[in-house]
């Protein structure tokens, strides 16, 4: 397969209101059949919705959280996947056998499979795992497929490891845009009034979207990781309200050279699509790159130095 559609979407979940949140969803996936879409990403943890999740105890993350791949949720995307013939990702908490809970990625094949993606890097609560495996798989059309969620990518090994396991394209689901971090230059907070009075003040809150604070951020490193690892990178995110945190959409699909294809400046929920010509990746920089690696010289990579740290205290230190 030379050229393969698909489509990436920013939406505003509903908190702890998965039939809402299914709704919008399957309403983009009819959207996108009428595109001729192959592969439809949604954002991170979008059924369940996300950061409202750390203030809840346990049995109230466990009361939204399901199995994959046999919870009704998931059931949901199988059934619209294989209706539509469409590969279709969507985040949600995952409730595992042995009772713990993962931030799980979704991702529900054309023909009825499942492949699911669990958070390498979580820090949404204290209740919920981390996942150890990285998440690579061919479709039924023959594109080769990886899943990184949300702070999965700021870790540039993570994305260098999914293209080494073969991944064409990269599916990268965010909340993210309007985050309080640490550093003086990395992302801040928007504004909720802001939001909230978004008709009466588009332009401003148009220049918080796209400036340092969402788009301006991404465009530091998000363009990178498809660049030097020869990917295609559909980024998917939330956009508006997300309990006291404003998300910045910015919804878009980048090229192996970092270009973007398309991407969205609405300032609420929105699709945006493209054709992605995947004989591009052979000669891509990054791929014919990757070629002239000399592994023998990495070995303080898989090392620990004893700084390393658990990611929520990573994220959390100067909150």
């Amino acid at each position: 397969m030379e050229t393969y559609k698909t489509a990436t979407v920013q939406f505003q979940h509903a908190p702890g209101n998965k039939e809402d949140n299914l709704e919008i969803i399957t309403a983009y996936i009819e959207k996108a059949k009428e595109e001729d879409v192959k592969l439809i990403v949604f954002p991170e943890m979008c059924i369940t919705g996300y950061w409202h999740v750390r203030n809840l105890s346990r049995e109230e993350i466990k009361v939204l959280a399901e199995p994959v791949p046999d919870g009704p949720s998931t059931q949901k995307l199988v059934s619209l996947a294989t209706k539509h013939k469409m590969t279709i990702g969507a985040g949600l908490i995952e409730l595992a056998e042995n009772g713990s809970l993962y931030n799980t990625y979704v991702v529900a094949l054309s023909d009825g499979t499942v492949q699911r993606h669990r958070k390498l890097h979580t820090f949404i609560s204290t209740h919920m795992e981390s996942g150890d495996a990285y998440t690579v798989f061919n479709t039924p059309e023959g594109v080769r497929i990886g899943v990184l969620i949300c702070y999965d990518n700021n870790i540039i090994e993570n994305a260098r490891m999914t293209a080494l396991l073969g991944a064409e394209i990269l599916l990268a689901p965010h909340q993210t845009g309007g985050c309080n971090s640490a550093s003086p230059k990395g992302m801040k907070r928007i504004d909720p009034l802001l939001w909230e009075e978004r008709e009466q003040r588009s332009d401003e809150l148009l220049k918080e979207f796209q400036g340092p604070k969402g788009r301006g951020w991404l465009m530091r490193w998000l363009p990178s990781r498809a660049h030097d690892n020869g990917m295609f990178l559909l980024f998917s995110n939330g956009v508006g309200r997300d309990d006291d945190e404003v998300r910045t959409g910015n919804a878009m699909i980048l090229d192996p050279y970092g270009e973007i294809l398309a991407e969205s400046k609405a300032l609420g929920n929105d699709m945006v699509s493209a054709e992605l010509d995947l004989s591009l990746i052979p000669t891509s920089n990054g791929r014919r790159w990757m070629k002239a690696r000399r592994p023998e010289l990495y070995s303080l990579i898989v090392q620990r130095t004893g700084e390393e740290e658990e990611t929520r205290k990573v994220r959390f230190t100067y909150e």
